[in-house]
């Protein structure tokens, strides 16, 4: 059997920003994660054969862009032990909107959001028992945050000249040199977990593809 390196391509885990985040999270320098907001959301033309609302094509905001806001709760709090959600059914069948909340067994929730329907400011709030961690606008792709503790507000930049893309390249090519075949940070269960997560969510939702 060939040994084929083989990763999701969900290029967020990669970014620097984002890497600082997890690493603030598990440093507990804030205290214990309480919640976490997160939200995704544009306007799109009303096109029924068009890719984001055309249910033969996947259309829907939850497989769209409703994953971004899904990653960033599993990836920062882990699977969750209650999933709830609830959208808006546009006419073409998909969901033009969808509201999620997740509820963990160490007493944390997280709130997400997504739609194309409507413009969001698409960032992602994390509220410790010390302090508020804001990934500022487009919390998904090349980003600062704002950290509000004591009464103090300290906003950083990450300096990224590039699209973003190429961080998970490089991940990649380290991975290929330590002769790998899956990724340690986007593991095969992690993109499991992801996909069972979206899945769950599509039935609380009633939304089914043929």
């Amino acid at each position: 059997m060939a040994k084929v390196f083989l990763t999701e391509a969900l290029w967020t885990y990669f970014l620097p920003y984002y890497t600082y985040v997890l690493d603030v999270v598990a440093s507990n320098a804030l205290g214990k994660i309480k919640t976490l907001k997160a939200d995704f959301g544009f306007t799109t033309p009303f096109d029924q054969k068009g890719r984001v609302l055309n249910k033969k094509l996947g259309g829907g905001s939850l497989l769209d862009i409703g994953i971004y806001p899904l990653f960033a709760a599993l990836s920062i709090l882990g699977y969750p032990e209650e999933v709830n959600a609830q959208a808006t059914m546009g006419k073409t069948g998909v969901d033009e909107d969808c509201t999620i909340k997740l509820e963990y067994k160490n007493g944390a929730r997280a709130s997400l959001f997504s739609a194309v329907t409507q413009e969001t400011n698409t960032t992602a709030t994390l509220e410790f028992e010390k302090g508020i961690l804001v990934i500022n606008s487009r919390f998904h792709e090349p980003s600062s945050i704002t950290i509000q503790k004591e009464g103090k507000s300290e906003h950083i930049e990450f300096n990224i000249t590039t699209n973003g893309y190429n961080y998970e390249a490089i991940h990649v090519q380290e991975m290929l040199l330590q002769n790998r075949t899956e990724s340690i940070l986007m593991s095969f269960e992690k993109s499991v977990q992801l996909i069972k997560l979206l899945d769950t969510v599509r039935e609380k939702i009633k939304l089914h593809y043929d």
